[in-house]
């Protein structure tokens, strides 16, 4: 299984973007599925989340600008991101579990500056 992230991009501060991550296969195959993002100097840490049966789960940094989603027919993972801020800046990277098997996708950059 692959997985190809996309949408990320230059944005002014308090503007919105939107990632889709694609997977090769069915998510449906999928425990759940992540965005992860790293800033640069930074680890790279946890998101947001949300499992087969559709729970989610944010991060305090994004909780209430962030919202994931997903797309069954498609086999999509989307990240709305709203309200976007500097401290935003990173290459995000979406993430999924399948039993025991971590799969990871591509980062893709998301800048956010005037």
């Amino acid at each position: 299984v692959q997985l190809q992230a996309s949408g990320g991009g230059l944005v002014q501060p308090g503007g919105s973007l939107r990632l889709s991550c694609a997977a090769s296969g069915s998510i449906f195959s999928f425990d759940a599925m992540r965005w992860y993002r790293q800033a640069p100097g930074k680890q790279r840490e946890w998101v947001a989340g949300i499992t087969r049966s559709g729970n989610t789960a944010y991060a305090g940094s994004v909780q209430g600008r962030f919202a994931i989603s997903r797309d069954n027919a498609k086999n999509t993972v989307n990240l709305d991101m709203n309200s976007l801020r500097p401290d935003d800046t990173a290459v995000y990277y979406c993430y999924a579990v399948d039993q025991s098997t971590d799969y990871w996708g591509q980062g893709t950059q998301v800048t956010v500056s005037s």
